[in-house]
């Protein structure tokens, strides 16, 4: 950090823009101008555009009382990016568009950046502009990431076909666990006003929550193992309504088995300490940023052998619908139950 304390007032738009951006050094050879005239100009030549975004409000998609900005900078980036890894392609530039309210110092606008900078850093993107303005109701950011892939290699939701193998990376829940551990400390600094409460023990779904990463290393392990997904999308909404987007975008029905659902020790410890079904949250939880895709099943014995990847079930015939799977093979019809904006809870 720079130590600076002036008000964004003082030092302008302008001036924001110049401190935010004069450390900026472009990585990728198709960011042929970045920063500092009316629009970047990209160079991709004969490879495919994918360009993706996502817009984060505070009070909606993040609370400041408990997200590091920092964090909140890294975060912003990663699931943009995460979206262009679910196309199979690689993300090579982003741009971020911010609203900021006069609470805001230019020391806690820098902080913000140091996140997006880091993001960048660790996944090899550029930065090559984006906007600045003033806002009345807390805190805005818009990021749009670009990327490519040969027209080859690009995944869309809608090529899965009856008896692919349904695929997850990672594991799921931990995110959802991490909010809700969050939400419950700050109730209870709001009515009992206790001081810093101990949550080393759940470090690893509060890492989930306030700093996820996007899965680059699954589409590259992918592409060394020589398998082509039929479709994919990541996982932001919860699984069953990720799955359930794939089999309407294919034409598709499907099979998901409960026993398969790949849970955390420490997910499954959160989800006791808040009296809450692990199996559930890893159902419906949103915000993993894993990739849930689909391989034709001639695939299985590659796709098995890969540590990082659970088979979750296959795709069935549209007519067949849409269900889990328990362990005493009764079927329990999925449905979305994942994160909308537009719902109220």
């Amino acid at each position: 950090m720079s130590g600076k304390t002036n008000e964004i007032t003082k030092i302008g738009e302008f001036g924001l823009i110049e401190l935010l951006t004069r450390n900026i050094k472009l990585k990728n050879s198709s960011s042929e101008k970045g920063v500092g005239d009316d629009a970047a100009v990209l160079d991709l030549r004969q490879m495919k555009t994918v360009v993706t975004t996502d817009l984060l409000t505070e009070g909606i998609h993040f609370d400041l009382m408990y997200t590091p900005l920092k964090h909140l900078g890294y975060k912003a980036v990663v699931v943009n990016l995460s979206d262009v890894y679910a196309m199979n392609a690689i993300p090579t530039q982003i741009l971020v568009s911010i609203a900021v309210s006069s609470k805001f110092t230019t020391e806690r606008i820098e902080e913000l950046y140091d996140g997006i900078h880091l993001a960048c850093e660790r996944y090899g993107v550029d930065l090559v502009g984006g906007d600045t303005t003033s806002s009345l109701t807390g805190l805005t950011l818009s990021v749009v990431a670009i990327g490519s892939a040969p027209a080859e290699k690009i995944t869309y939701r809608s090529g899965a076909r009856e008896n692919d193998l349904i695929c997850v990376s990672g594991d799921l829940g931990g995110a959802f666990m991490g909010l809700q551990l969050l939400e419950r400390e700050k109730k209870i600094f709001q009515t009992a006003g206790a001081g810093q409460p101990d949550l080393s023990d759940f470090s690893y779904v509060l890492e989930r929550q306030l700093k996820p990463e996007a899965r680059r290393d699954i589409v590259n392990l992918l592409a060394a193992k020589g398998i082509q997904p039929s479709s994919m999308i990541d996982i932001s909404d919860g699984l069953s309504s990720e799955v359930l987007h794939l089999c309407k975008a294919s034409g598709t029905g499907c099979r998901l088995y409960a026993d398969r659902l790949p849970i955390a020790d420490e997910i499954r410890k959160a989800a006791e300490e808040l009296h809450l079904e692990a199996a559930t949250i890893a159902l419906n939880g949103g915000e993993d940023y894993e990739l849930l895709f689909t391989v034709p099943l001639a695939d299985f014995e590659k796709v098995s052998a890969l540590d990082e990847i659970t088979i979750l079930g296959h795709m069935e015939n549209t007519s067949n619908g849409n269900y889990l799977v328990m362990p005493d093979g009764s079927l329990v019809e999925l449905t979305s139950m994942g994160w909308n904006s537009f719902v109220e809870e």
